[in-house]
């Protein structure tokens, strides 16, 4: 990996192990690697320029945040999202962003509008992100830091679970609709039909990866 030179202050050096630990987690939460798909200590090392061991830690690091299940000798499985885990960041998501929808303002719903307005250009990683952003955004509303940092750390998850919510046409073009009319509840200052709004986004999304 080169590094650019900044005179006196060099920019830290990543160690092997961090390395093949983002490499491989980046594969699997842009859907590259898939639920169930097999990955070789030996392909990775090979890819990166490394020995084994350090792709053996990272492989151990992603089993412990349940990306992985390794398999001595055979390398290891990628861990699909189950239903379980679907279920239950979507129940966060709803406590958190209710919340958020009870303390938002018509102004904050206006800026809700105008991101929602930027979305149906969007494809792919691109619109997974705006996704993320959107919602991010409505919770940030809030003010509240430490909430919004709980928010965040479902970020991962939220992002590989929308890479499914977002894979076909049609889930888009839906996930749009809802996002540009969840703001203009908020916009009007109509709470209570951004609740049903919210609730009826997320069931869909967990219909959705229930599904998949």
């Amino acid at each position: 990996m080169a590094y650019l030179d900044y005179g006196p202050f060099q920019a830290p050096k990543v160690s092997a192990s961090r390395r093949a630990y983002l490499h491989v987690k980046e594969r699997i939460l842009d859907g590259t690697l898939q639920g169930t798909a097999l990955v070789s200590e030996v392909e990775v090392a090979e890819e990166l320029g490394m020995s084994r061991t350090p792709v053996r830690a990272a492989f151990v690091q992603l089993e412990g945040e349940g990306y992985l299940k390794l398999y001595p000798k055979r390398g290891a499985i990628v861990v699909p999202v189950s239903a379980q885990e679907a279920a239950e960041v979507i129940e966060t998501r709803w406590v958190i962003e209710r919340h958020a929808i009870e303390r938002a303002s018509k102004e904050l719903g206006a800026e809700l509008v105008a991101a929602a307005a930027t979305h149906e250009q969007l494809e792919g990683a691109e619109l997974v992100d705006a996704d993320r952003a959107f919602h991010h955004l409505l919770v940030a509303g809030t003010g509240n830091t430490i909430l919004l940092a709980l928010y965040d750390t479902l970020r991962d998850r939220q992002r590989r679970m929308a890479r499914v919510t977002t894979a076909t046409p049609e889930r888009k073009a839906r996930i749009v609709d809802e996002h540009r009319a969840l703001a203009a509840a908020l916009a009007e200052g109509e709470t209570d039909d951004a609740f049903t709004l919210l609730r009826r986004h997320l069931d869909g999304a967990l219909a959705t990866l229930r599904g998949s």
